[in-house]
């Protein structure tokens, strides 16, 4: 090596072992998958301090597989094992996380939605050399009950409890008997919250994904509230024409392959005195602002998901790093006259931009 280019062998021993710890990880999320998918950390969380035998022997599954899964788990901190006993325990402080659905710290969602999205890397690596992406008609069919689970405790916890009231006027308008409407619904759970929130009000939920307007309306049946929510299949234009005193979006913005046109389509379809709600994630256009735990997770998630997929229609391709100050001149160029960034003091909660016309 060139004079002053020294290497520091140390270094290198330290990032080859960091590269056999992220491999690790990799797999590890998959040993996470089946946990999930299995329900092993609630039959965990149930049971306590527990052998071998007595998993088995209450899940039903096979006790081979088993002993290799609890290595994993334990191997990565996410079981305590006790040598003496022989035991296996989910600490109580991880159960919110992975064995509570009810929890706003549960993170099942993340958990399925990892195998889908690394499953499509191959897929991938053809747009990285031919240009294009992957579509969402190519993810399993389990991306989306992944996404579904993953933005549920959004729902269940703040929607209601805490977004809407920090929006001017939305909440009465709602109690009043106003309307909706929830573009990019995915399976509906947003607007099933507002239906079953607000009795009065006609929530209306749109999405271009049949298989996710399907399974929205299969759970607006499930909730009881399949007379005060309705599910169509369309994209922005089709809605251009109607006014609802409320319109949302949750992470749709930035997938789009055009954002600046459904942007227009939503100023059109939020009426004069109503107020239009952006969620999106709580990122930067800039490299260096997310420089933290979640530009880790969502650079990549970005690259396998939300790029690609708005890349295979041809589009603007903005991926998860749209950022305040891209939402803020697109509104603008919308037609919005008035944005406003919603305080929060739960990050890595979403951003939440209030928009009015």
């Amino acid at each position: 090596m060139a004079e002053g280019n020294a290497m520091d062998h140390s270094k290198v021993e330290q990032f080859s072992a960091r590269i056999m710890e992220d491999y690790g990880n990799t797999l590890r999320g998959a040993m996470l998958y089946l946990g999930d998918r299995l329900d092993l950390f609630k039959a965990l969380a149930r049971l306590g301090a527990v052998t071998l035998e007595e998993l088995a022997a209450d899940t039903g599954l096979n006790a081979r597989y088993l002993r290799e899964w609890l290595g994993a788990m334990a191997t990565g901190q996410y079981v305590h094992y006790d040598p003496q006993t022989r035991r296996y325990r989910l600490p109580a402080e991880y159960a919110p996380v992975l064995a509570d659905e009810d929890s706003p710290y549960f993170a099942g969602g993340i958990l399925q939605l990892s195998v889908p999205f690394v499953s499509m890397a191959p897929r991938i690596a053809e747009a990285f050399r031919n240009g294009g992406g992957a579509p969402e008609e190519a993810y399993p069919l389990e991306t989306w009950q992944g996404m579904e689970r993953m933005t549920m405790p959004w729902y269940k916890h703040f929607l209601v409890q805490r977004w809407i009231p920090s929006l001017d006027g939305v909440k009465e308008k709602l109690e009043a008997g106003g309307t909706a409407l929830d573009f990019g619904c995915g399976s509906g759970l947003a607007a099933i919250t507002m239906a079953q929130a607000f009795p009065n009000a006609r929530v209306v939920g749109v999405d271009f994904h049949l298989p996710s307007i399907e399974r929205a309306r299969a759970n607006a049946q499930a909730a009881g509230v399949a007379d005060r929510v309705s599910f169509e299949v369309a994209d922005s234009d089709a809605v251009v024409g109607q006014k609802f005193d409320f319109v949302t979006t949750f992470v749709v913005i930035h997938d789009a392959a055009d954002p600046q046109q459904m942007l227009h389509d939503l100023r059109a379809t939020t009426a004069e005195d109503g107020t239009y709600l952006m969620v999106e994630l709580n990122l930067s256009e800039e490299l260096h602002e997310n420089m933290n735990l979640f530009g880790r997770v969502m650079y990549p998630q970005s690259t396998l998901y939300c790029m690609t997929c708005s890349l295979s229609h041809h589009g603007a391709g903005l991926g998860a790093f749209m950022g305040e100050k891209r939402a803020r001149e697109m509104a603008s160029a919308a037609g919005f006259s008035r944005f406003r960034k919603v305080p929060s003091d739960r990050p890595p909660l979403p951003a939440l931009f209030e928009l009015r016309p």
